[in-house]
């Protein structure tokens, strides 16, 4: 009895070992996104705040802060979401304390959002160095001063685009230019699109010329005064992550409501989207 062999033609072989790196390709080259959050860290001393009880308002310990590592604040919302992963923190408390990005910041922390690929990194900048952390939001916002951030995961590694690079930036804490004015507006640079959130008090009024001259839109800011707690941060995230536009963006945010009790029509009222 004759068996014939039932072989795979070769042009047939090398058509789907061509579509199966395609595909492996298109995997690894998924965009990654990221975001810049820059947290002026709450200071009874050095800020014109509502003073915070003395241990959450102390500038220049990020571990306590009412910013940062307080229940509400960047750091600790992040880590304890289910929708965040955190990668790795340098500075205060943390191995690599040296390997901070610039002396007025005291604290890097790196999230990775758990369904797609996009990261955050925030900065904890001093309390007394509000004027640093506002003046480098609005520098990124314009697209200057490139940065890497390296990062590994598994037996990957990789560099993410920071300030310049990134796709939205945010800025959370006191609203210093109620008090300051800054020494430079940074000034476009470039034609990518950037978004912007901006959580402090009024920053749609007191924010509003130096972001329309670094070109960035503005995807979120407020109306009157406010706590930048971090959940409001979270939400108009989940937002932008999801490619919502300015308008349900600025009503996941209303749920400022559910931890304030200000109602629904007062955090609508707060928060506004675009020019």
């Amino acid at each position: 009895m004759k068996i014939r062999n039932s072989l795979v033609p070769a042009n047939l072989v090398s058509s789907i070992l061509l579509s199966l790196i395609s595909i492996s390709l298109q995997a690894q080259a998924v965009p990654k996104r990221t975001i810049h959050v820059f947290v002026a860290l709450a200071d009874n001393q050095n800020q014109g705040i509502v003073p915070v009880p003395a241990r959450l308002g102390n500038g220049s310990d990020p571990l306590p802060n009412f910013y940062w590592g307080a229940a509400a604040g960047v750091k600790t919302f992040f880590a304890r979401s289910p929708d965040w992963a955190l990668l790795n923190c340098r500075g205060e408390g943390n191995a690599g304390e040296k390997d901070r990005p610039k002396p007025a910041v005291l604290e890097r922390c790196v999230f990775k959002y758990r369904n797609a690929e996009v990261y955050l990194v925030a900065d904890a900048y001093r309390g007394d160095e509000i004027r640093q952390a506002i003046l480098d939001f609005f520098d990124a916002a314009a697209g200057a001063s490139p940065e890497t951030v390296a990062l590994s995961a598994g037996s990957q590694s990789f560099t993410l685009k920071v300030r310049v690079g990134s796709d939205l930036v945010a800025y959370v804490g006191h609203d210093g230019l109620m008090d300051f004015r800054l020494p430079v507006v940074p000034k476009k640079k470039n034609e990518t699109h950037r978004d912007a959130i901006i959580l402090a008090c009024a920053s749609e009024e007191y924010f509003s010329d130096a972001l329309r001259a670094s070109g960035a839109y503005p995807l979120l800011w407020t109306t009157g005064l406010m706590a930048p707690e971090t959940y409001t941060l979270k939400s108009a995230l989940d937002g932008w992550i999801a490619s919502e536009s300015g308008e349900p963006v600025r009503e996941r945010a209303a749920a400022y409501d559910k931890y304030q009790k200000c109602g629904m029509r007062g955090a609508r009222r707060l928060f506004a989207t675009g020019w």
